[in-house]
């Protein structure tokens, strides 16, 4: 996957398009993400021992991978994401700087 947990990423399809969030959790089985404050969904709860009220709570669902890109740490925009081996390790880069995304 192009995206890790931690990075910056924007929405480029979809209800939520233009909206950026940092990555909660990534599925890179399912090929799926769950970004902070995009896709939320209103989760109706039983009353159970940690929310003894219930209701209706409101949460993100995970979105397709393909559906964001990645923000470039030195300009804030979206850029596509490339791959090249620094010392022995593959290194993520973004295609519009040139810079490194992982440390």
């Amino acid at each position: 996957m192009h995206v890790k947990k931690g990075d910056k990423v924007q929405v480029m399809t979809g209800k939520d398009k233009g909206k950026q969030g940092v990555v909660l959790t990534a599925m890179p089985k399912k090929d799926r993400i769950i970004v902070e404050g995009v896709n939320m969904i209103k989760k109706h709860s039983k009353p159970s021992q940690l929310n003894p009220q219930g209701g209706i709570v409101e949460k993100e669902a995970p979105i397709h991978v393909s559906n964001v890109m990645l923000i470039d740490p030195k300009t804030g925009n979206p850029t596509r994401v490339g791959f090249t081996v620094v010392d022995g390790k593959k290194v993520r880069i973004a295609k519009k700087s040139g810079e490194a995304l992982d440390k």
